[in-house]
């Protein structure tokens, strides 16, 4: 009978010593995908970055863009239309002359 519970220790003893083995590769598979979400999340961070600079490089550039495009737009109607008069000038004339001449406006 003596041999039962030494034999009975040995194979628990055996067991746990297994559990222990599968928790330890367990552990450092999960050490390894902490290391890997750490690099990714240092990965993200430093694209966030890049794509926020680049951001702000497009955004200048569109502004220098559309002020060039509004600078052609106001020179074209400054030498098309009355050569020298702005549109806005224009409307605002074409205003002064129809209430000088007691026109409505369309729509009133």
């Amino acid at each position: 009978m003596s041999d039962e519970p030494e034999n009975f220790t040995l194979a628990l003893l055996r067991k746990i010593d297994a559990k222990v083995d599968t928790l330890r590769v367990e552990v450092s598979a999960m050490r390894e995908v902490m290391v890997t979400k750490d690099e990714l999340r240092s990965e993200i961070n430093s694209l966030r970055a890049d794509v926020a600079s680049d951001m702000l490089v497009q955004e200048k550039r569109l502004g220098d863009q559309i002020a060039g495009l509004r600078r052609s737009v106001m020179e074209y109607h400054s030498s098309a239309i009355g050569h020298g008069v702005l549109l806005t000038e224009l409307e605002e004339r074409v205003r002064r002359l129809e209430q000088q001449a007691r026109f409505l406006p369309e729509g009133h």
